[in-house]
């Protein structure tokens, strides 16, 4: 398998907020919302002042050791799990929800930026260590999106069978069905079709949660390259945060902070999210719901019966923290209070969410991260790679909407002239010289005149719409393969990388993919990676 390699800006395709985009091109208003930049000297000062902030190894090591007791571990992870014991090993973190079979391809891309990150950190800072990190986000409960993939444009829904709460701690057994109905789709037959249906039949068939699914799932795709799986849905991890998840409940103390942030932020960008008067929820069986203070000493779980009083609730909070779990306003000072992290890598919401946390992290005396967005990747094989220059559209262009890209090609390559701009500026002047006459006359007639010279724009402007159609019929054969590149790189006028499934190109290229993902990505570039790959 050949591929190659392109790049163009992220802020360049149209396909980021204003907010990430002033991220990334360093602009002076995101400035005070963040605390290290995203470039190597960012990394160097998160680095030197991570040691500052300690986490407790001793129970990250026993907690990644219980999960990973009946897995098939590779020699890299065996080793990374050894180094981050050392005060010396720092992690590169990237979170996200379990979805069902990855989801889509941004799932891949994350992982494995924080693969190749940490690899280029090991070679720049040789007397330390790091090691790629996969935060699993098992305690979210929108099975709506968690429980949807496509495969081969043919879209997967998985409602959880009825099952409430965490979507982490759902049940597979209900599985079955549709892996069966997907594996019928699976093909050509080879090693590849078979491995990955092996991975998936094993992962969802032979562990009885969605959280111990994707642990095995993502352990055996990326463990050759060292990620370790973390769940932080874990008893011991989440008594690290007792305090904070005290103060929260007792004081309310993140609201008026995050208030603050948000209103200096939303002057200039749209908010991501907005926090809570208290920011956790409560997690049981068949339940994940807000947690609300009633009165002086009164707290209640919304839609169920379960209240306590203030001695009541610490009892709770203390015998069981796992039952406990901070929403986007919290997660992330959880997350680095139980990994010693010196980047966090999000996509454009995360990187948005995380510009709100600043002063919430100070308050708490907790390591603010340095903050990459992922890289974003498209995938284009050589015939698609050949449509496009048969068209004749640089990289950038194609990214830009269909409609635009129509107008564009046919002012390039039509064969006759179909503006009427010329005309329209000539009959503004005439206009003008007709309307000084009528006001000359009579001064009440300008308004007439105004009239008079719109409907003669809007009926140029009607032309020269039916001339644009008239061309492009004359066009139809190339706009028509115009229209199949965009839907087979857009699909749904949308980023490949947010439709698709990884699971259709790993069964055509295999383990050769993710090696030439990690090869491409540039992890400090802050672009766009366009992965061309010959499928001869």
């Amino acid at each position: 398998m050949a591929y190659r390699y392109s790049y163009i800006p992220a802020q360049s395709t149209g396909y980021f907020s204003r907010l990430v985009t002033d991220y990334l091109t360093h602009k002076e208003g995101i400035k005070p919302f963040f605390k290290f930049n995203w470039d190597s000297k960012g990394l160097s000062d998160a680095i030197d002042e991570r040691g500052k902030y300690p986490v407790n190894r001793k129970i990250l090591i026993q907690a990644l050791n219980r999960q990973y007791a009946d897995l098939a571990k590779h020699q890299k992870v065996e080793r990374n799990l050894e180094l981050l014991a050392d005060d010396n090993t720092y992690t590169i973190c990237t979170a996200h929800q379990p979805n069902l079979l990855t989801g889509y391809l941004y799932f891949v891309y994350k992982i494995l930026h924080a693969v190749k990150l940490s690899d280029e950190l090991n070679i720049a800072h040789p007397d330390k260590k790091f090691v790629p990190v996969y935060y699993m986000g098992s305690e979210d409960n929108d099975i709506e999106e968690l429980g949807v993939f496509k495969f081969r444009g043919q879209k997967y829904v998985w409602d959880g069978d009825g099952q409430k709460g965490a979507v982490g701690r759902m049940n597979t057994t209900g599985l079955k069905k549709m892996l069966n109905e997907l594996f019928r789709l699976f093909g050509p037959p080879g090693k590849d079709a078979d491995r990955l249906q092996e991975i998936f039949t094993q992962a969802y068939l032979k562990h009885k949660t969605v959280g111990a699914a994707t642990r095995f799932l993502v352990n055996e795709l990326f463990g050759r390259f060292g990620v370790i799986v973390l769940d932080p849905d874990d008893a011991a991890l989440k008594s690290t945060y007792i305090p904070v998840m005290e103060d929260e409940l007792l004081n309310q103390s993140s609201a008026p902070i995050l208030a603050k942030q948000i209103a200096l932020l939303g002057a200039n960008y749209k908010i991501q999210a907005h926090p809570r008067e208290i920011n956790l929820f409560y997690l049981a069986d068949q339940i994940r719901e807000r947690i609300e203070k009633k009165d002086d000493d009164k707290w209640a779980v919304l839609n169920t019966d379960i209240a306590w009083n203030k001695e009541q609730l610490l009892a709770e909070l203390y015998a069981h923290p796992e039952r406990f779990s901070p929403n986007v306003m919290l997660r992330g000072l959880y997350q680095e209070t139980i990994l010693p992290d010196v980047a966090f890598i999000g996509g454009g919401a995360e990187v948005a969410y995380w510009m709100q946390l600043k002063t919430l992290f100070e308050h708490y005396n907790g390591f603010f991260p340095c903050i990459f967005l992922r890289q974003s990747v498209m995938l284009m094989n050589d015939h698609q790679e050949k449509l496009q220059h048969s068209l004749e559209f640089t990289t950038e262009e194609i990214f830009r909407q269909e409609e635009e890209l129509v107008k564009l090609y046919v002012s390039r390559y039509g064969t006759s002239d179909y503006s009427t701009h010329h005309e329209t500026a000539a009959m503004e002047e005439l206009f003008s010289s007709l309307k000084a006459k009528a006001i000359n006359v009579d001064k009440t007639l300008g308004p007439s005149s105004d009239a008079v010279l719109t409907r003669m724009k809007h009926q140029l402007d009607t032309l020269q719409k039916k001339m644009m159609r008239a061309e492009k019929r004359k066009m139809q054969v190339q706009l028509d393969r115009l229209s199949r590149l965009k839907d087979e790189l857009f699909p749904n006028g949308g980023l490949q990388e947010r439709v698709d499934n990884f699971s259709e190109y790993y069964m055509e290229q295999g383990e050769s993919l993710f090696d030439a993902i990690v090869e491409g990505i540039r992890p400090l570039g802050g672009e766009f990676l366009i992965l061309h790959h010959s499928l001869e």
